[in-house]
């Protein structure tokens, strides 16, 4: 599998941080793709959009097609793809702040079209790339330069907030176990619907208090969506207290986008896109 991962790399040069938790994202998902192709996918049937921060990086980094998006738009864009070509496999890459302020809509409305695609979130609690301003994720008490008193506007559980939005899947990893990591984004390709990962991570430069890997531990595939709740509310990202749960937290079959449209139904069945339909 080796050789399929080489293919999946790209020239460019690796420019984040050191020791930033967003090279073992990257690692995962060459290792899902990889293992998905050696299964029969084929590399171009993959397609990618990122938005704008330090996760985005991502897109420079994996070889696959896609968009590199504006803030907070990955998700539409990542839809924009789907509905041209509905047999794709599209990957939606995203950080907390891209999703939850300038992204927020399109993140609520993305479970509600339910079309067959992922999106994962990494979540490091603050505006990295522009030097570590509070988030929407950020918790109570975080200081940064620009605001050196310390947040005291209560953060986004955006675990809760997907499960209100209808939710077909939704999980949770830390950002340094692999192979978990790995498990749980192909789990989230081969669902039918929309798909939404949080990794947890700490930036090493702005966040590094947020170090919460004693907290994390793994629960079994859940499907009970009361059981989702309670799980939602172990973790207050407000206060940071309680433990983290990690693994599939919600899953549900529901119909997805493409199976309500009689358009997108066509374009599966026989596997083009809009652009093959004049051939």
């Amino acid at each position: 599998m080796n050789d399929i991962k080489e293919k999946l790399k790209t020239l460019n040069s690796l420019t984040w941080c050191p020791g930033c938790n967003n090279f073992f994202i990257l690692e995962s998902v060459k290792r899902t793709l990889a293992k998905l192709i050696k299964e029969g996918a084929r590399q171009e049937d993959f397609a990618m959009v990122a938005g704008i921060g330090c996760h985005a990086k991502i897109f420079d980094y994996l070889n696959i097609s896609g968009f590199y998006g504006l803030h907070g738009r990955a998700l539409p864009t990542a839809l924009g793809i789907k509905l041209g070509n509905p047999n794709l496999t599209v990957l939606g890459f995203a950080g907390d702040g891209d999703t939850f302020a300038e992204g927020m809509d399109h993140f609520i409305h993305s479970f509600r079209y339910n079309a067959d695609m992922t999106l994962i979130v990494f979540n490091n609690k603050c505006f990295s790339l522009t030097t570590g301003q509070p988030a929407p994720t950020s918790q109570i008490g975080f200081k940064s330069k620009a605001n050196p008193e310390g947040e005291y506007i209560k953060p986004i559980n955006s675990i809760k907030l997907a499960l209100a939005s209808g939710a077909t899947f939704v999980a949770r990893v830390g950002s340094r176990d692999l192979n978990f990591i790995s498990e749980i984004i192909e789990k989230a390709i081969k669902h039918k619907g929309f798909s939404y990962i949080e990794a947890m991570q700490e930036c090493i430069i702005f966040s590094d208090k947020m170090k919460k890997s004693d907290l994390f531990y793994k629960v079994e595939d859940n499907h009970d969506l009361k059981k989702a709740a309670e799980l939602a509310d172990e973790w207050d990202y407000g206060n940071e207290q309680g433990r983290i749960p990690l693994g599939v937290l919600y899953q549900t079959r529901e119909e997805t986008l493409e199976e309500k449209s009689p358009q997108l139904r066509k374009l599966k069945d026989k596997k083009i896109g809009w652009a093959g339909l004049d051939k």
